[in-house]
């Protein structure tokens, strides 16, 4: 019997957890949307000037991208837990579920809202006329007439928003809400092609099945049938019952561990992971978040710990642009984390995953480029790619003042797709990460930087100001403390490359570990 690859065991286990949570989401969503896209509809139908405001708030917000709409709750949820906890003592959680549900809220409304106008407005006038002729008062006639004869153009825009909403939760992966998206954007991260798939179809499969049973529904609604609406709601909730119960029934971890969303953090959260279960001490995972969503998340106390880089924290977080020594670099973010935000920084890890440009080794040789200054002077007719942070960051603006970079083209992309581009020559020059391992796979070469534009970035292991105090948290990480050397973070993230011999995070951080063990 042939034995089943790796990938799709570690799918196949993760699915209960995923897709309960997906599905507690979306259906909150939808069933938030429901609850106040109806009755402002209903509202809005004795008022022209009403109705054109809502429809066009709706759509409105239709417009804005759903991952920015996702992202943008997040800082405005942390601001309103900092001032309830300020005013009143209370603190909530601005990461995961609340944005996600209120951005994925929002988004189901203009179906709902609209169809529920359309539907209404269009029963016949003779028959509004006919219902209060026979003496029903405006909201017997609503309910008892106008309501279910709209209701097949209702449910429509219920079944829609469902749709919408199921698909795009996938999105709320950055935020911090575990989903079906977690297949999606760790599947492209780590080109685990099998994890992409699954997380699509697996979402595919969910909207089919739900917009089937709200179809079912809205039949049985539609005939009056009794017994068509019982079996179609029994089928429902047993759906619902068996999405959620792996979801609720799994304990909560002790701590929460966040990640950024690329490969070597994925390893780093993975071995973070097993450090805790090593010493007996439960953890769960935020997977992907966003770089300033990450840092929030630490200082605001909904994540635990996580790994960031100096270079990041002093350009992007303190907004400096002078580079003293790495040791003064290092000593002015312990101090100012402290300081600013009590947030401990345990220590580095031994390894530093720099910006770097770099090229493909012939193409470099044939132009006669070793340093971004040879770079400069070629760059007029050379095209650069970058990830969707490089161009806006500090960093890349000192580039362009220091040497006087203007390239004929710039080009965006994720990092897993950077390197293959630059390896089969769709772009010239790449900003990879000094640590990743297809540098040596394609034949790259890091350009030097004799004006030392760019800021050193170690690995710098950060703890959230409630957890500053844990020992039990501290002892367990102790050990990974400049352990990490830059040859072993490559070789760790190459076990994340496609092919054959590819290994989920959890290994490869396995892996690391045993390497650094064997040489303590």
């Amino acid at each position: 019997m042939p034995q089943l690859d790796p990938r799709i065991a570690e799918a196949l286990a993760l699915l209960p957890d995923y897709l309960g949570q997906h599905v507690i989401l979306s259906i909150s969503a939808v069933v938030l949307g429901i609850a106040l896209g109806l009755p402002l509809a209903v509202a809005s139908l004795r008022s022209p000037r009403l109705r054109f405001v809502l429809l066009a708030t709706v759509g409105l917000i239709q417009t804005i991208p759903s991952l920015a709409l996702l992202a943008l709750f997040y800082p405005l949820l942390l601001g309103l837990s900092l001032v309830t906890t300020a005013m009143f003592g209370v603190q909530f959680s601005a990461l995961g579920f609340l944005p996600s549900l209120i951005a994925l809220t929002l988004y189901s409304m203009l179906p709902i809202i609209r169809n529920t106008v359309t539907g209404i407005m269009g029963v016949d006038a003779a028959i509004k006329q006919a219902a209060i002729g026979v003496g029903m008062t405006p909201l017997q006639s609503l309910l008892q007439v106008e309501l279910p004869l709209a209701l097949p153009t209702i449910m429509a825009g219920i079944r829609t928003a469902a749709v919408w909403v199921i698909g795009t939760a996938t999105l709320s992966t950055p935020v911090g809400q575990t989903s079906l998206g977690n297949y999606i954007f760790s599947g492209l991260q780590t080109q685990n092609w099998i994890f992409v798939l699954f997380g699509c179809v697996a979402a595919a499969l969910l909207a089919l099945v739900v917009d089937a049973l709200l179809g079912a529904i809205e039949i049985a609604l539609t005939r009056r049938d009794r017994r068509r609406l019982v079996l179609s709601g029994v089928a429902f909730a047993i759906v619902l019952l068996a999405s959620l119960y792996p979801a609720l029934s799994e304990p909560r971890g002790q701590y929460v561990i966040g990640s950024k969303p690329f490969a070597e953090q994925f390893i780093l959260a993975a071995l973070l992971q097993q450090r805790l279960g090593d010493v007996h001490l439960s953890s769960v995972e935020r997977a992907g978040l966003g770089s300033n969503v990450a840092f929030d998340a630490l200082a605001g106390g909904d994540i635990d710990a996580y790994v960031d880089y100096s270079g990041t924290i002093w350009t992007n977080y303190m907004h400096r642009t002078e580079y003293p020594s790495r040791e003064a670099i290092l000593t002015g973010i312990a101090d100012w984390l402290q300081r600013e935000h009590g947030v401990k920084m345990l220590g580095p890890l031994g390894f530093e995953n720099a910006y770097a440009l770099a090229m493909r080794r012939d193409k470099a040789t044939a132009l006669g480029v070793k340093t971004i200054e040879d770079l400069a002077r070629q760059s007029a007719n050379l095209s650069i790619a970058g990830d969707p942070e490089f161009f806006l960051r500090p960093e890349w603006r000192a580039l362009q003042r220091d040497y006087g970079l203007a390239f004929r083209a710039n080009r965006t992309l994720q990092a897993t797709f950077m390197y293959r581009a630059v390896a089969d020559g769709e772009v010239d020059v790449i900003s990879a990460y000094s640590s990743d391992g297809e540098i040596a796979q394609y034949d790259l070469v890091t350009l030097e930087d004799p004006k030392h534009s760019l800021p050193p970035y170690d690995a710098v292991l950060l703890i959230a100001p409630k957890r500053a105090n844990d020992m039990a948290l501290a002892e367990a990480f102790r050990p990974l403390l400049g352990a990490i050397t830059i040859e072993r973070m490559r070789k760790a993230n190459l076990l994340l490359e496609s092919g054959a011999g590819q290994k989920s995070p959890q290994a490869a951080a396995r892996a690391l570990w045993d390497d650094i063990a064997g040489a303590q």
